[in-house]
């Protein structure tokens, strides 16, 4: 089911909160310009394993209101908390890709990992975000042209060919998201890191990472993995920087293993 969370007064993040009796809960946090619906196929089958399945639009994106400011990664992060303490949730598995592992990173630091049990990173723009090479590239394209931006995107983060109906409804969830937003997320991953944020992590931790990621180098996970206490590093050998697609039997395998 899918309901509505205030974290700050006039903001309210859409959740889809999916087998809300599951023995387990698992958070998912998505990727830049994205929404919950990119894990379609780990709802799929995790509910029907068991698990409670919780996915969280950020403001600004998916089905969440937009404000015009709060997107730094500390303010995000604080939405996640405020989320986690209105349902009450505990003992929790925080899945994070792409940006939303940079925001989990921080709220695991932030909050020193308020009711999480686990963390899991899929392709985590960490402990960098975007070089301002390519923030200012996708800056431009996102104030001037958003939907040919999005179709650059969607071209660039699958190394297993994708269909031309999968294209579309990926790039048709990116549009999704406020043109406003979209720029704020940009010029945060190019200006804000996440290095002193990775000590403080200590809860046990699967970093997953495609080897042909085209948009977050395999090298970063390599590197979250030396400064992550107690992590695993799993990587994806046919996958770009959407394994939570291109390899989704294998990763969903993996995750339920990790969750136990």
């Amino acid at each position: 089911m899918g309901y509505f969370v205030n974290v700050e007064s006039g903001v309210n993040l859409y959740v889809e909160d999916i087998n809300p009796r599951g023995s387990k809960t698992i958070v998912f946090l998505h990727g830049w310009p994205l929404s919950h619906k990119q894990f379609e196929y780990q709802f799929d089958v995790l509910p029907a394993m068991g698990y409670r399945c919780i996915g969280i639009d950020w403001r600004g994106f998916g089905n969440s209101d937009k404000p015009m400011d709060g997107y730094t990664f500390d303010r995000l992060a604080d939405d996640i908390l405020a989320v986690v303490q209105t349902l009450h949730l505990d003992d929790i598995t925080l899945v994070g890709h792409s940006t939303g592992g940079s925001i989990a990173i921080r709220y695991m630091s932030r909050t020193n990992g308020y009711k999480v049990s686990r963390l899991v990173l899929i392709d985590a723009a960490a402990p960098v975000g975007l070089t301002a090479e390519i923030a200012d590239r996708f800056l431009k394209g996102a104030l001037h042209d958003r939907p040919k931006m999005m179709q650059d995107v969607t071209d660039g983060f699958f190394f297993q060919y994708i269909t031309e109906p999968f294209s579309e409804w990926f790039l048709q969830m990116g549009l999704q998201a406020a043109g406003w937003s979209t720029a704020a997320v940009i010029r945060t991953l190019r200006d804000e890191t996440l290095y002193d944020d990775l000590p403080n992590i200590t809860v046990p931790t699967l970093i997953v990472h495609g080897v042909h990621d085209g948009v977050v180098p395999f090298a970063q996970a390599q590197e979250l993995d030396q400064k992550i206490r107690n992590s695993q590093l799993v990587p994806f050998q046919y996958s770009g920087h959407g394994l939570f697609w291109e390899e989704h039997d294998t990763f969903n395998r993996l995750l339920a293993q990790f969750i136990g």
